[in-house]
């Protein structure tokens, strides 16, 4: 029967539990009953966890850095909005920045593109009037952006 319980227990090893069955000589065959079909069910528990995580893995991946990209993001650090600060001063008459300067004001100040556009974005629409003649200007390229009181 020790021979057995070994020999089950090589085939499936659970922490600390070996040491128990081998020593268990003198316990009752009925505990050692029990301690084989839990060390069974933990490494069939065990192997699914393993089968699962093998089959999805790339699945999980790929949730996990679409939820993590997803997380509404808190300011932008305030170093870079003194780089991009200083570019907007500059170039207040006009401030449209070019695609090359951009992605410079990206490089410089470690945000994405994507976020220096819409800092330009949101800076222009909460803090910049275009002056007179500038409005006629904008008006032919894209179009009345707003409409007047009498419409």
């Amino acid at each position: 029967m020790r021979g057995q319980v070994i020999e089950l227990f090589n085939f499936f090893p659970c922490l600390g539990l070996i040491d128990e069955v081998v020593g268990a000589s003198r316990k009752d065959s009925s505990m050692e009953g029990e301690e084989v079909i839990e060390c069974k069910r933990i490494n069939e528990d065990r192997e699914l966890k393993d089968n699962l995580l093998h089959r999805y893995s790339g699945y999980i991946g790929s949730l996990k850095h679409e939820l993590s990209k997803s997380k509404k993001k808190k300011k932008l650090p305030e170093e870079a909005k003194q780089i991009l600060h200083a570019w907007w001063t500059t170039h207040f008459k006009w401030p449209y920045p070019t695609d090359a300067d951009k992605v410079a004001l990206a490089e410089w100040s470690g945000l994405d593109q994507k976020q220096v556009n819409n800092w330009f974005i949101n800076q222009r629409k909460r803090h910049w009037k275009p002056m007179d003649g500038m409005q006629t200007v904008l008006d032919g390229l894209y179009g009345p952006l707003c409409m007047s009181d009498s419409d």
